[in-house]
């Protein structure tokens, strides 16, 4: 081969070579970014469902708290927890045998008193005798008469002393004042009590309260005689009362006020029972509000946002929203959106700013879907979000 000729052929194929490394340098074009289908939801304003709710107990309006007006040994207690028990019915006892052995001594000292006062009216009456024929003189006849007059006011004395005793000896036996049922057990036989500690606990017959708690930042809107709606957890009725008595310094534990609210029901659930208290002050029942689900949220710095659809170029771009509380399974959106607003309700997740997408449709279904709870009619609407507390209980 001619050396003209080798050299052609080495300086083609170098050139390919080169080409070849050349193409295999040079960047390749990206792939675009896909067109994902989402679901839309059109912001309109819809009323608020839920309310404050609190946790309250149902009590006796009046509870008494009985106990032995003298101090004692407990021999005997008929009354038990739970135990229904009338006016009059005997409910514990002492030990009385100190009491009767007083009221014997009381006996004897009216006696003795009677004795003395009997005497001293004998000599009043021989020493009148004798003053009326003048063999003494009238300040004797005035002394006998001070001895009958001082052994009288003896006598009296003894008798009280008596009657006292006979009290003290009535109070070893503590006796139900009111029909109830007992509450409460606090003292045992065998227990030495001091007179006026409790023993036993009474819940009155008659109306019965529910007494809850409400935080320092809602108890200025409970005003006596508001409305309150009661739901007992063991049934499905529902109950209506009125705020009877509210607290006025807060629990030093809880920092919380209690409520008291008078049931208006001639069956009352049963003492002790838990309840679902709604105070009509504190709804917010029926008020326009923004809500959205919470799967259109997402997190965005130290905030929340959603994706907002622009529909001319079928884009979605980030807004920023402020969340004031739930409503159920939505969020309600204070700030940040405006009705006729279109958002991405679901997959928020795989969304960029700018991002294309499309609006997902069901199968069968002829039009968008939309996850708002209203028609998009109503979108157009000017209805504000109310401004609602940070926290629903």
């Amino acid at each position: 081969m001619p050396a003209a000729q080798s050299c052609r052929l080495l300086q083609i194929a170098g050139l390919v070579v080169s080409v070849a490394v050349l193409a295999a340098c040079s960047r390749s074009e990206p792939p675009p970014d896909p067109v994902r289908a989402v679901k839309v939801m059109t912001i309109a304003p819809t009323a608020f469902q839920s309310g404050h709710e609190f946790s309250g107990e149902v009590r006796p309006r009046v509870e008494s708290r009985l106990g032995f007006r003298v101090a004692g040994k407990i021999v005997r207690r008929q009354a038990e927890l739970g135990q229904r028990v009338q006016a009059g019915q005997v409910l514990a006892q002492l030990d009385a045998q100190d009491y009767r052995l007083a009221a014997d001594a009381a006996r004897a000292q009216v006696a003795a008193a009677q004795t003395n006062r009997d005497l001293a009216a004998a000599d009043y009456r021989r020493f009148q005798t004798l003053r009326d024929q003048n063999f003494i003189s009238g300040a004797e006849l005035e002394r006998r008469e001070t001895a009958l007059k001082a052994a009288q006011a003896q006598l009296e004395q003894a008798q009280a002393q008596l009657a006292a005793q006979g009290n003290q000896t009535g109070y070893t036996e503590l006796v139900a004042d009111v029909s109830g049922v007992v509450t409460g057990v606090e003292a045992e036989p065998g227990q030495v009590v001091a007179a006026g500690a409790p023993v036993v606990r009474i819940a009155q017959d008659g109306p019965r309260d529910v007494v809850f708690a409400v935080p320092e930042d809602r108890v200025a809107a409970v005003r006596v005689g508001s409305e309150v709606t009661v739901r007992p957890w063991a049934a499905e009725t529902t109950l209506t009362g009125r705020v009877r008595e509210v607290a006025a310094s807060a629990d030093p534990v809880t920092r919380t006020y209690a409520v008291k609210v008078g049931l208006e029901s001639p069956t009352p659930p049963p003492l002790g029972a838990t309840v679902t208290v709604v105070p009509q002050a504190l709804s917010l029942a029926g008020t326009p509000v923004i809500k959205i689900p919470t799967s259109a949220l997402r997190q965005q710095g130290q905030g929340s946002a959603v994706w907002v659809l622009d529909t001319a170029t079928m884009t979605v771009r980030s807004q920023p929203v402020e969340v004031a509380t739930a409503d159920g399974n939505d969020a309600v959106v204070s700030a940040g959106l405006q009705p006729g607003m279109r958002i991405v309700s679901a997959g928020v997740h795989v969304l960029s700013a700018g991002q294309k997408v499309t609006i997902w449709q069901d199968r069968g279904a002829a039009l968008p879907a939309t996850a708002g709870s209203q028609p998009a009619q109503a979108a157009a609407g000017t209805a504000q979000a109310a401004t609602l507390p940070a926290t629903t209980r």
